[in-house]
């Protein structure tokens, strides 16, 4: 695989009230980008059971490309409520085979060829896979035009400063949104910073390219060094919002490296996430609209 966009951590089941769909950020992230004409894979492990089969079988008939190792643990599910807004609540099971991807010769050459490779803070609370994730990050070169997006994803009680901070400190893309920018200004002691503050702060102290932050229904913005870019959330019929963060990273990590300026690729990413959600779960087809507009 050469220039190839990496998504790695967990793999499970999102059961929903309305049954159970593929879930975890490195797929739904991977599936998005290889919709938007980019080649991409997703890396996680998972048990030898029906449920990892199953899960398989899914993504095979989604044509995504994968490597998903079978570990001797369980296929990782997420109980999955949601709100009257259709906001997610989760309860993350543990001891799962996310939490045990092995790393490999085949990730080590892959990682050798990412032109971006996209993590979270969720897949690093075992040590296994935190070790995994970072070799596979360390492997990935450092040269101009290729991204390490670390997509913050605080869930439960799973993450704390030091491996937010070696994240940080690993990548050159954040994004986060508003309720974790508040957490992280607890964490790191600056709870007197506006969000504004706190988002140049970490662009600077982490010397990132970009961070991006998303603010629900009240719009997202793209930092840069120099600038910021802001885009209004479009109003639309939400049926969950579950994976929408996920595709607004994918939509925009492809739009950069296909060469849009950062405000094009900040409205595809917005675009993109509007539209995942009006559907139910995490890896909807794109309709051919919002593909085009990547090509």
């Amino acid at each position: 695989m050469k220039n190839v966009i990496v998504g790695i951590g967990e793999a499970l089941w999102d059961v929903l009230p309305n049954g159970k769909k593929i879930g975890g950020a490195p797929a739904n992230f991977a599936y998005i980008v290889s919709q938007l004409g980019l080649e991409s894979v997703a890396i996680s492990a998972l048990g030898n059971d029906e449920l990892g089969q199953e899960l398989r079988e899914n993504l095979d008939r989604k044509h995504l490309k994968y490597i998903l190792p079978a570990v001797a643990y369980p296929t990782g599910t997420v109980e999955v409520q949601l709100n009257e807004e259709g906001i997610p609540c989760y309860d993350i099971k543990e001891n799962v085979a996310w939490d045990n991807i092995p790393f490999t010769d085949d990730l080590e050459h892959i990682a050798s060829h990412a032109m971006a490779v996209c993590f979270g803070s969720l897949a690093q609370r075992s040590p296994v896979s935190r070790d995994t994730i970072n070799r596979f990050l360390d492997a990935v070169p450092d040269e101009e035009g290729r991204y390490k997006i670390f997509d913050i994803n605080l869930r439960q009680h799973f993450y704390n400063r030091e491996i937010i901070h070696e994240s940080a400190m690993r990548c050159n893309v954040l994004k986060i949104n508003d309720e974790e920018l508040v957490e992280i200004g607890k964490i790191f002691g600056w709870p007197e910073l506006s969000m504004k503050e706190t988002c140049l702060k970490l662009l600077a102290d982490y010397n990132l390219k970009i961070l991006i932050l998303t603010c629900g229904v009240n719009g997202s913005y793209v930092f840069e060094k120099e600038s910021v870019s802001f885009v209004p959330t479009p109003r639309v019929e939400v049926a969950d919002t579950v994976g929408a963060g996920d595709s607004f990273t994918a939509a925009f990590v492809a739009a950069m490296l296909k060469g849009m300026p950062v405000k094009q690729a900040h409205q595809l990413a917005v675009d993109v996430s509007a539209f995942v959600c009006t559907q139910h779960g995490a890896m909807p087809v794109l309709p051919e609209q919002l593909k085009s507009l990547c090509r």
